[in-house]
C-alpha cells in the first residue's frame, strides 16, 4: 500500500517490568465521575465522555510543556484502563475480562477555554486536546495487581496535596463504564478510557514539580515548563 506521506509512528506506551509496549487506539475521557462538591444537579443517567486523540497520550515523565492559549492550565488525575480484548455490548459480568491493564494519568485541560465553550453551548475539544495533553504512567498488566482495584489516586503540586480520593469513590464502577462504553461505541484492542477526576482540580504554573499517583499501579512526577511564546496575529488580508 502506498501512502501520499509516510504515516506517524504509532503512539504506545511501556508495559510495567516487560520489553513490550502498549499500542495506543482511541482516547475515551470520563466526565462527572465522581462528586465535585460544587457540581449543580443529581449526578448524570449516562455516561458522558469525550475523546482525545491518541497522538495526545505521552510517557508521563520529564518536562510537561505548558499548553498554549490558555491561562489556567489545570490537572487532573485519573485511573486509565487499557482495553485489550474488544467487542460490544459487553456484559458488566465479562467487563474486566476485556482489560489489559492500568496506569495512572493525567487529563490536561485548558480550563479557561472549557468554560468559555460550556457557556456558549460548544464542544469542549478546543479545552481538552493539545500536545502532551495525556501523560500517562507505564501500564500495569490487571494479573500483576497486588491489591483490589479500590486504591487512592492523588495528586501534589509542589509537595502541597491538591486531589485525593478513592478510586471506590467514582459514580460508575469500572465494570458498569466498560459494559456502558462498548454499547454505544464498541471497543478495540488499544482503546483506553480515562475514568474521571475528583475535585481539588487546580492551575499549574511554570516551574511546578507535579507528583501523582495510584496506589498500587504506578505514580509520576513531571516539572511544567515555560509557557509558550505568543504567536503574533496574522494581519487581516
Amino acid at each position: 500500500m502506498t501512502y501520499v506521506f509516510n504515516p506517524p509512528a504509532t503512539t504506545s506506551l511501556p508495559v510495567h517490568d516487560s520489553t513490550l509496549r502498549f499500542p495506543v487506539g482511541r482516547v475515551f475521557c470520563l466526565g462527572r465521575n465522581y462528586p465535585w462538591p460544587a457540581s449543580a444537579g443529581a449526578a448524570p443517567s449516562e455516561l458522558v465522555f469525550f475523546m482525545k486523540p491518541a497522538s495526545n497520550v505521552v510517557e508521563a515523565v520529564g518536562v510537561l510543556p505548558f499548553a498554549p492559549h490558555t491561562e489556567e492550565f489545570c490537572h487532573e488525575i485519573e485511573l486509565v484502563v487499557a482495553i485489550g480484548q474488544g467487542g460490544a455490548d459487553i456484559s458488566p459480568e465479562q467487563a474486566l475480562e476485556h482489560v489489559f491493564g492500568y496506569a495512572a494519568g493525567l487529563d490536561l485541560t485548558r480550563r479557561d477555554r472549557q468554560r468559555e465553550a460550556k457557556r456558549d453551548g460548544l464542544p469542549w475539544e478546543g479545552a481538552k486536546v493539545f500536545d502532551a495533553a495525556a501523560p500517562m504512567t507505564a501500564i500495569v498488566p490487571a494479573g500483576q495487581l497486588q491489591q483490589p482495584l479500590e486504591g487512592a489516586l492523588w495528586l501534589r503540586v509542589n509537595g502541597e496535596e491538591r486531589q485525593r480520593a478513592s478510586l471506590a469513590d467514582q459514580t460508575w464502577p469500572l465494570q458498569e463504564v466498560i459494559s456502558l462504553l462498548s454499547r454505544q461505541i464498541p471497543l478495540r484492542p488499544g482503546d483506553l478510557i480515562m475514568t474521571g477526576s475528583p475535585p481539588g482540580v487546580d492551575v499549574l504554573h511554570p516551574g511546578d514539580v507535579i507528583h501523582a499517583g495510584i496506589d498500587g499501579i504506578g505514580e509520576l512526577r513531571l516539572q511544567v515548563g515555560p509557557r509558550p511564546a505568543r504567536q503574533p496575529a496574522n494581519d487581516a488580508a
